[in-house]
């Protein structure tokens, strides 16, 4: 199979930053739907990788490395579908508006439009697929899944601010990394091996991905984890965005422009 250079690919995440910076002026009603679609995927990632990270107790419990590559293996399914179907998700979005900003295609300001109009969407619907299809379901109402998303969920507000927002950095440099591998590739398998690499290790890895927690913190909170709604977004969702906005933005976008000289014209 023939990849893209380095070169090319950044090239082509600044084609589709502009295309996606042109969405949110032009139908930003598409973008909306978009957005909450790429909230919904990511969600249905989450809830595989707890049901199967966490469906052998037996085998986990003497080591606890299989559990978090167990749910590795399976999170990527949310970006895999997120790129080949074309959903706008913030943490993704961080990276690839920032080589066509760095061309001249749009403005700066268009590109916080377009990270606040997605971030909205994606909550929206990571929410409604957490409480519709998870927990409306009772997809975790019984042992060993009821009992894992309320410690993941304390466990995830329960580190200091800035170890989330570091832990930040980190989820969003491996998906951002894991959007460039995709963007390499042209058939279903190569977007999908991209895609699948790095997201596997930044879930083994524990690091903090703000949209996925959209999922994992209030599907905790539903099924009685006592957290308070102004505790979760304090701990842990502000600085996990603010680390993935580091780690995609400047990690990603703004390395790979300037290393491949993507500039105005």
């Amino acid at each position: 199979m023939q990849i893209r250079t380095p070169r090319e690919i950044t090239e082509t995440a600044a084609t589709v930053g502009a295309a996606k910076a042109n969405l949110t002026v032009k139908n930003p009603s598409r973008l909306l739907l978009a957005s909450c679609l790429a909230g919904v995927y990511i969600a249905l990632g989450g809830i595989l990788s707890l049901i199967v990270g966490y469906g052998f107790p037996e085998l986990t419990e003497a080591n606890p490395a299989v559990q978090k590559l167990l749910s590795g293996c399976m999170f990527p399914i949310g970006l895999i579908l997120v790129v080949v179907l074309g959903a706008e998700l913030f943490t993704g979005n961080n990276a690839l508006l920032i080589p066509s900003y760095a061309k001249g295609s749009h403005s700066f300001g268009l590109v916080m439009r377009n990270w606040v109009m997605v971030y909205i969407g994606n909550f929206i619907g990571a929410i409604a697929f957490t409480y519709i299809m998870v927990y409306a379901c009772g997809l975790t109402s019984s042992a060993p899944y009821h009992e894992a998303i309320i410690n993941i969920a304390k466990a995830k507000v329960s580190m200091t601010w800035l170890t989330v927002f570091i832990k930040g950095i980190g989820a969003n440099w491996c998906v951002c990394l894991a959007v460039w591998l995709a963007l390499s590739g042209k058939t279903f398998f190569e977007k999908a091996l991209g895609c699948w690499l790095p997201v596997m290790a930044f879930v083994v890895l524990g690091y903090e991905h703000s949209i996925a927690n959209m999922f994992f913190i209030p599907l905790g909170m539903m099924e009685g984890a006592d957290i308070g709604i102004i505790e979760a977004i304090t701990t842990n969702i502000i600085p996990a965005t603010l680390g993935n906005i580091v780690g995609g933005a400047l990690l990603v976008g703004a390395v790979n422009a300037y290393i491949h000289e993507i500039r105005k014209d």
